[in-house]
């Protein structure tokens, strides 16, 4: 540890912070400032860009969300018919989906939040295959849902055709005036926002210092949050991840959460060549955590040049990945403690949302469930070893089978409970671990260029498929193989297309 805080030292960390909290562009290849920590900074805090502090428009907005979502929760705001709206579809992919989900689903069960949100439903429209969309209208009616469509600049290609489809969905039911009383829009593009037929004072801005994976703490996850569950718990969920901004920001580095966990990250994945992470809630209400700390850890630090452009001779980041335990004990544990070596995140809590004891049971259920994560920890780091098993007496043939090396890493943190405030410090904690990481590897964690390439070919075969389905002829302006699966597609026609409108 000595070694690893020195190499923070040396690596400017407490500067990059600094910068980072002062509003400096430290995403160079995009000359943007980083300030998602602004998001959640009190009124009385100054967080300034471009010499203006930016945190009374952030309130600002924050107070509209509040305005809007207790009109909507008390029925004063009602859809087309006169229903009220109880029913919200959030449609926005990457940073504008899986942050608010994993908030969602860890409050899903909270009992105070799940007091708020009463018989409230808010569902998630990422995936542009029109399943998804099936899934999520599945059930609903349009006079009593209200749409969100997150976009900054309301031109998302997937977002904006799902959105379409939805509107549709409205207008074939109650008309197209009714756009207006039951879609509202997260952007900063109220031209297009307006122009798509949602009234723009129903626009809720973020800013361009906030990255799409870091925006679960702007309208684009308080909107949506704040409709189910009140903006009293989202509030919460705000000032919990300000408590550990301001750890990462002025806490010694030996007493940092942050730091400490990005310096033994980069120790695993860099230093000793770890190429894969597991995050193991043993919390059933943290099941989406790993799926957006895939995007917060994977899209931020999978670099293969530094910031300056350089090419790295060195691994950065991880494969991130995880499960809840005990599920996860049952999938891929094996390969964790005696195949490849995989540090493991623990996370558990102290308290459950919900728990339950049977009479004549030995423990609770929660105490099983955390049973297992003290036991698995152990295991990883201690092993079991020849000598203990012969002592047990297993034969020699099942001895190789049944030996554990140990002194495989694993970090365990331990919540108090998981409510809105805990939930908040655990998104800010590993949102300024992976900045920790990407500080020492000296890459930009904050752009993402390396997602657009396959979105620019995207457009080249969807002028492709278009054409070919109007006017026929083979295809040939791609590799071979595409070449080939594209043809082989275009054979078939699409059949039982639900049609909206």
């Amino acid at each position: 540890m000595s070694l690893l805080l020195n190499l923070a030292k040396e690596a400017e960390v407490e500067e990059k912070i600094r910068q980072m909290f002062a509003g400096e562009h430290i995403n160079q290849t995009e000359n943007r400032a980083v300030l998602h920590v602004a998001l959640r900074a009190p009124k009385d805090e100054v967080i300034t860009f471009d010499g203006k502090n930016v945190v009374p428009d952030v309130h600002q907005v924050l107070e509209k969300i509040k305005v809007f979502s207790d009109k909507v929760r008390s029925g004063e705001w009602v859809g087309a018919t006169g229903k009220p709206l109880t029913d919200v579809v959030c449609i926005g992919i990457g940073g504008s989906f899986l942050g608010p989900l994993f908030v969602h689903t860890a409050l899903q069960t909270e009992p105070k939040s799940a007091e708020a949100a009463g018989n409230r439903q808010l569902r998630f429209l990422s995936n542009v295959d029109p399943v998804d969309i099936s899934l999520n209208l599945d059930g609903l009616q349009p006079e009593t849902t209200l749409v969100v469509v997150v976009s900054k600049t309301f031109t998302t290609a997937e977002t904006m055709l799902n959105a379409r489809t939805v509107r549709s969905w409205i207008i074939s039911s109650l008309g197209e005036s009714a756009v207006a009383k039951h879609m509202v829009a997260v952007s900063t593009n109220l031209k297009l926002v307006g122009e798509f037929g949602i009234n723009t004072d129903n626009a809720f801005g973020f800013w361009d210092w906030v990255g799409g994976r870091y925006s679960v703490c702007s309208a684009v996850g308080v909107l949506p949050l704040a409709l189910q569950y009140g903006f009293e718990n989202v509030s919460q969920f705000l000032q919990g991840a300000w408590d550990m901004d301001t750890c990462f920001r002025d806490a010694p580095f030996d007493e940092n959460i942050p730091v400490l966990l990005g310096l033994i990250t980069t120790w695993n994945a860099t230093f000793l060549g770890f190429s894969s992470r597991a995050i193991l809630p043993y919390c059933q209400a943290l099941s989406k955590l790993a799926p957006h700390i895939q995007q917060v850890s994977m899209e931020s630090n999978g670099k293969g040049v530094t910031i300056e452009g350089l090419p790295i001779p060195y691994p950065t980041g991880q494969i991130d990945f995880g499960e809840p335990g005990t599920n996860g004990q049952h999938s891929f544990y094996q390969l964790i403690h005696q195949g490849r070596v995989v540090p493991c995140d623990f996370i558990g809590v102290i308290k459950s949302q919900h728990p339950v004891y049977l009479k004549g049971e030995m423990v609770s259920n929660h105490d099983e469930l955390m049973c297992n994560f003290f036991a698995q920890a152990d295991a990883l780091a201690n092993g079991k070893t020849r000598e203990e098993l012969l002592t047990e007496g297993v034969s020699e043939a099942l001895v190789p089978h049944k030996t554990f090396t140990g002194n495989r890493p694993s970090s365990s943190i331990l919540l108090p409970a998981l409510t809105p405030y805990t939930v908040g410090q655990l998104l800010s904690m590993y949102e300024h671990q992976v900045a920790v990481q990407g500080f020492i590897l000296g890459v930009n964690s904050f752009d993402q260029w390396g997602v657009e390439l396959g979105k620019v070919l995207a457009l080249k075969v969807r002028k492709q498929v278009s054409k070919s389905r109007t006017e026929g002829g083979k295809v040939t302006d791609f590799n071979y193989s595409t070449n080939y699966l594209l043809n082989r597609y275009l054979q078939e026609k699409e059949e039982n297309t639900e049609t909206f409108g």
